[in-house]
């Protein structure tokens, strides 16, 4: 399949649909990524909290080894996540190297996220300094936030040291949870947006819109979801463990939505999140 790419402020390119691997487990990471990169997926999202980074890069490394004049390590795109217990600079800049020792198969990271802003100023202001450092080292080529709300990154982009700015903020994402404002924001600094959660894991699927949407395109629902996400120019990552959907969720990108539907989608917001949400988090708590 053909991958289609997102130019990230930074300058490099982003695969535009990932495989999130939250909640992987560590006997299952590494097969589904495997084959996920055989089915044609170029972007994998892992993250220290998963516990599962040392699998997803083994499977990467596996994948790479089966033909490595046609399977080229830059040819995928692998992000993980600093988690808040890792806050600081001297945390953040430790929590990379033991993320950069899981992926030595690999040789580097292409994007470390701060996973969210739960900490405080003094630590976020450390953690991105660290982070800066890291990009520039020539093991990560990208870094970012994910969780983020508009104030978090009002302060990170204040911060009188700050020299590169976030390539994307991660965020949950879907028609139930359409984040308006926020997504504005970041499209209107270059920060991209990738979208979690895309399928809003699976609890909409008896919608009647959705499927009557499902029916008339002749697709099925986390179909209709992910191309929603790709329709407003997010960079979705849906999650699967099931080696039979991954195909179907990468053809998602093979249609389009009209206008009018991605809007009678958009109207179901309702501010739905299906698990946490550290956008509101307070600034100094």
């Amino acid at each position: 399949m053909t991958v289609e790419y997102k130019t990230l402020n930074s300058g490099n390119k982003i695969p535009t649909i990932g495989l999130g691997c939250y909640q992987t487990p560590l006997n299952v990471a590494q097969g589904i990524v495997l084959d996920a990169l055989r089915t044609g997926y170029r972007h994998i999202d892992s993250a220290q909290c998963y516990g599962n980074e040392h699998e997803v890069c083994e499977g990467i490394a596996q994948w790479i080894a089966e033909d490595p004049t046609k399977n080229k390590r830059e040819d995928v795109f692998y992000t993980t996540k600093i988690y808040d217990d890792n806050h600081g600079y001297e945390l953040t800049k430790k929590a990379v190297g033991v993320s950069l020792n899981k992926a030595k198969d690999i040789g580097y990271i292409d994007m470390v996220l701060m996973h969210s802003p739960q900490s405080n100023t003094e630590k976020r202001h450390g953690s991105w300094k660290a982070l800066q450092e890291a990009a520039a080292s020539g093991f990560v080529n990208n870094i970012g936030v994910s969780n983020y709300g508009i104030p978090h990154l009002e302060e990170l982009l204040a911060f009188s040291d700050t020299t590169i700015k976030p390539a994307v903020n991660q965020v949950e994402l879907h028609p139930w949870l359409t984040r308006t404002e926020l997504v504005k924001y970041c499209k209107d600094h270059g920060i991209a947006v990738e979208a979690y959660s895309p399928l809003v894991r699976g609890k909409k699927f008896d919608d009647e819109l959705l499927k009557s949407l499902a029916e008339k395109y002749n697709k099925n629902p986390a179909q209709i979801l992910i191309n929603w996400s790709l329709r407003h120019g997010y960079v979705p990552l849906p999650k699967t463990v099931h080696p039979g959907r991954l195909l179907p969720n990468l053809q998602a990108a093979d249609f389009k939505l009209s206008e009018e539907d991605v809007s009678l989608l958009d109207a179901k917001n309702e501010d739905l999140h299906t698990c946490w949400d550290p956008t509101v988090y307070p600034l100094n708590p």
